[in-house]
């Protein structure tokens, strides 16, 4: 069984109802969720939009190898209504967005069958408050596998908002 964190975010139609839905698909589909961390409302990352961000971390315990759960939880945001991805940087409103985060200690970068690129731990992760603030909300103590900090010890170099 592994522990898998996941970053939950939204930013159209009913944000809260959105990420509770997520966390209903991701519990029967990829494992049992462990910790929620609460919902936290952010400004838009890496692009301009006039619709604020719902956020969240979770944990699941799965027996999923770490391709199938990113396979799931793309399945997951398709079936939620997400139309596309972002690509290259190119970041626009979405009504969920699934990111696996960190696959227990695991560091990898592979691709699926269906081309879609996996990195663990999630390469961007640290530099997102809207990533860290919940996720240190509900795994404080976790070593990051690559920087060799705990959540906590990373999420302090952010200014508070």
């Amino acid at each position: 069984m592994a522990k898998v964190y996941l970053g939950l975010g939204t930013n159209l139609g009913d944000k809260e109802q959105n990420l509770r839905d997520a966390v209903q698909k991701i519990e029967e589909q990829v494992g049992k969720i462990v910790s929620l961390s609460a919902f936290y409302i952010t400004a838009p990352w890496g692009f301009s939009s006039d619709n604020s961000f719902l956020n969240a971390a979770v944990c699941v315990d799965t027996e999923l190898a770490p391709i199938d759960v990113l396979q799931r939880t793309q399945a997951i945001e398709q079936k939620l209504g997400r139309t596309k991805k972002s690509v290259n940087g190119i970041y626009s409103d979405r009504l969920i967005d699934i990111d696996l985060l960190l696959y227990d200690d695991l560091i990898l970068s592979t691709t699926s069958p269906s081309g879609a690129k996996l990195i663990l731990p999630h390469p961007l992760m640290a530099e997102r408050d809207f990533v860290m603030k919940p996720l240190a909300e509900i795994a404080p103590g976790l070593v990051h596998p690559v920087l060799g900090k705990t959540i906590k010890e990373l999420t302090s170099s952010f200014s508070p908002q």
